[in-house]
């Protein structure tokens, strides 16, 4: 079924494998049957890009409207300058406003309509924050790009979503030392809402079970390693269980991620960064994708950074960018099927 908007897809840092893998994933688009996506970005930047690499790729600026159209034989993109001459693995502060402004547009035209989600490519968040860019990264900006928009603070999720494994990581981007003052049961509770939502409503998981994981080691013992899971964890479960949400846990992260575990559960949910990314990128490196729950919008991401080290030598694989579109496409479809 083709979708009746384009995907859109933001440039990345422009320095970064963002075009290389743009490039391949349209150069691919018939071998991935990939939903037509329009490219929010400098089109010089692509063009230089495509000539680099020795690829004949037509690149059409146009409208997500034109998008739809002209995807089969040509590359659309909407326009974004760069900001700056880019030398592919080069970034430069200069390119972080073109970058960001990409940002803005996509999200824009997606909450307006006019296209059905929005696919980011990596960022050097170094760069932004050079610039003066105010967010820890992608998911925090689009947050209140949403709630600017809506007038709604909106709590945003990260799930990795891969074939073997969904995982949720309710602390993200703050030092371990830090963790167990930042976790609490509401934290959790609330965490947890939202996957069970949007699993439902854009996953299309009827009744879907969350596997909870402990902190700390055999998920304290009991309070013998660590009193968290006893105080903090295991009341937030029995607060969402009385909700009617199937979670249960704390379980000891040790053996939540075989073969046999995972096929007991729809989403594992961590506790800490590397607690669910570890095991989500050790089962599917090239195939994860990395998707904000908790937004008015569809969001997703290929589960990698910019590689400036490779960036224009042909060698970027374009797998999680194509699975990041796929998966958009499909959630976009779902979530049209779901009465208002």
């Amino acid at each position: 079924m083709l979708l009746d908007r384009p995907l859109a897809l933001t440039q990345g840092d422009p320095a970064g494998i963002g075009p290389d893998i743009t490039l391949a994933a349209w150069t691919g688009r018939r071998e991935h049957k990939l939903q037509p996506f329009l490219y929010v970005g400098d089109p010089t930047v692509l063009a230089a890009r495509a000539q680099l690499l020795g690829l004949d790729v037509p690149i059409v600026e146009t409208d997500p409207a034109g998008a739809q159209s002209i995807f089969s034989a040509s590359l659309p993109v909407y326009p974004v300058a760069a900001g700056a001459v880019v030398a592919p693995g080069e970034a430069h502060v200069a390119t972080a406003r073109g970058t960001i402004s990409a940002i803005e547009t996509a999200v824009s035209l997606t909450l307006q309509g006019s296209t059905a989600a929005v696919v980011t490519n990596p960022i050097a968040k170094s760069v932004l924050y050079a610039s003066g860019f105010g967010f820890p990264g992608h998911t925090e900006f689009l947050a209140d790009l949403a709630e600017r928009a809506s007038g709604t603070k909106a709590m945003p999720v990260m799930m990795l979503a891969g074939p073997k494994l969904r995982a949720i990581p309710v602390t993200i981007h703050i030092p371990v030392k830090d963790i167990p003052s930042v976790l609490t049961e509401e934290l959790i509770v609330e965490t947890c809402r939202i996957a069970h939502r949007d699993l439902k409503e854009r996953f299309g998981i009827a009744q879907p079970r969350l596997a909870v994981a402990g902190l700390n080691p055999h998920a304290g013992e009991e309070g013998a390693i660590g009193q968290e899971d006893r105080d903090i964890i295991h009341p937030a479960i029995t607060a969402l269980r009385r909700e009617g949400i199937h979670a249960f846990g704390p379980l000891p992260a040790d053996t939540m991620f075989h073969d046999e575990a995972r096929g007991r559960y729809d989403v594992a949910i961590c506790m800490y960064h590397d607690q669910a990314l570890i095991p989500a990128k050790a089962l599917g490196f090239d195939t994860s994708v990395n998707v904000t729950l908790g937004l008015p919008f569809i969001r997703t991401s290929p589960d990698h950074g910019t590689a400036f080290g490779i960036a224009g030598q042909g060698v970027a694989r374009e797998t999680s960018l194509v699975a990041a579109l796929t998966l958009a496409a499909e959630l976009a479809e779902k979530s049209a099927k779901v009465p208002a």
